[in-house]
């Protein structure tokens, strides 16, 4: 008797992001919470009917700005004024207007570094695999696609598989693990 494979989840088309977003809509309504939606060009109205939050880049981008600010001014104080306090014509130890070139670097550096990370977190990078990658027709997505994906329980496979055709779905596929 053969192995039946495990299963992800089930894959749905659709024709127009509307039948994609009336979709989601009525799935999140139904309880269901694992939704991931593809589409070839960004759906305004998704990201409200997923209810997917704002993102946090500009929040890492500032942390890190302001990380890299403060510590390289902190860095050149400590090494100028308590550690190596050289007097230069005249100069007090502690001449902020020398120290702001370089923590501005740091402070752009630093900043670029949050974000990108951020970025990538946000966006659950890398992910070298993802079980919707078995689905042939997944590539559609990119092209001309609206596609939907449902994450599914144990024995749910049929009544998720009904719910999508009901909801205009032009083609369903599971997708196994």
């Amino acid at each position: 008797m053969a192995q039946e494979s495990k299963r992800y989840g089930c894959m749905a088309f659709f024709e127009t992001p509307e039948a994609l977003v009336h979709a989601v809509r009525t799935l999140r309504q139904a309880g269901y919470e694992g939704i991931e939606a593809f589409t070839p060009f960004p759906v305004e109205e998704l990201d409200e009917a997923m209810d997917i939050g704002g993102n946090t880049i500009p929040l890492a981008t500032f942390v890190g700005g302001a990380i890299g600010f403060v510590g390289m001014l902190a860095m050149q104080y400590i090494a100028a004024v308590l550690h190596y306090p050289i007097r230069v014509g005249g100069r007090p130890f502690a001449s902020w207007p020398a120290f702001i070139p370089s923590a501005l670097e740091v402070t752009f550096l630093l900043a670029a570094v949050a974000g990108v990370l951020a970025l990538l977190a946000g966006n659950r990078l890398p992910k070298f695999y993802h079980p919707v990658f078995n689905v042939e027709q997944f590539e559609r997505a990119s092209q001309d696609g609206f596609v939907l994906v449902v994450r599914m329980e144990d024995g749910d496979a049929s009544r998720l598989r009904e719910m999508l055709q009901g909801l205009g779905a032009v083609q369903v596929d599971e997708v196994a693990v």
